[in-house]
């Protein structure tokens, strides 16, 4: 698949819900380790805003802009914000109604841009940029011709990305209060974040 058409790109998106959906008791479990334990719901209604707001979308630029801001205004919290920004900053770096590796490529890198001038956390601060940040760096460094091997590049990378915060304390927000007791889980966010990538992939 040399390019990304709308139409892939809306079965990725349904893709990651249904399988967000199905992990929504997990990842909120997760959370209730070292959070308020309702990142499954915030994940799944943010997520249901995204694909709803799309189902329209004809066009890269002007759907990706709807996503983004249909998510920040149907629910609120960090979740919302964060997955707002992401598509936002897609939005931003792309357009037509077909995407090129290269334009593939861009749309990952300027969403990953919006999201960190909306949070400072960094790689190895548990959250989900340990799964979002390897994603990306992974996409722009496959050197693969095909779409679905670029984004199955990215998933894999936020796969493990995920699985490292297990062994990583909390740096970051609420979490970081509980200090040592944070290890041993991973957490909720990179989890979620990585299950979207590897649904994405897997639509293709």
């Amino acid at each position: 698949m040399e390019k990304l058409t709308i139409k892939a790109f809306k079965a990725m998106l349904n893709n990651a819900l249904q399988e967000i959906k199905a992990r929504e008791d997990e990842f909120s479990k997760l959370d209730a380790v070292i959070g308020d334990g309702d990142h499954g719901t915030a994940i799944v209604s943010a997520f249901s805003a995204v694909v709803k707001a799309s189902a329209n979308g004809t066009e890269f630029k002007t759907m990706l802009n709807d996503m983004g801001f249909e998510v920040m205004l149907e629910t609120s919290g960090s979740t919302s914000t964060l997955l707002g920004a992401f598509f936002l900053g897609m939005s931003d770096a792309v357009s037509g109604t077909e995407l090129d590796i290269p334009a593939v490529k861009a749309m990952f890198a300027g969403g990953l841009a919006n999201v960190q001038k909306q949070t400072q956390a960094k790689r190895g601060d548990k959250t989900m940029m340990d799964a979002l940040i390897p994603a990306v760096e992974a996409i722009q460094a496959s050197d693969a011709d095909d779409v679905k091997a670029v984004i199955a590049a990215g998933a894999e990378a936020a796969l493990k990305g995920a699985e490292e915060t297990v062994d990583m304390k909390a740096n970051f927000g609420r979490a970081r209060n509980y200090g040592e007791r944070s290890i041993g889980y991973a957490d909720s966010g990179a989890t979620s974040w990585s299950c979207m990538f590897k649904a994405f992939a897997d639509a293709l």
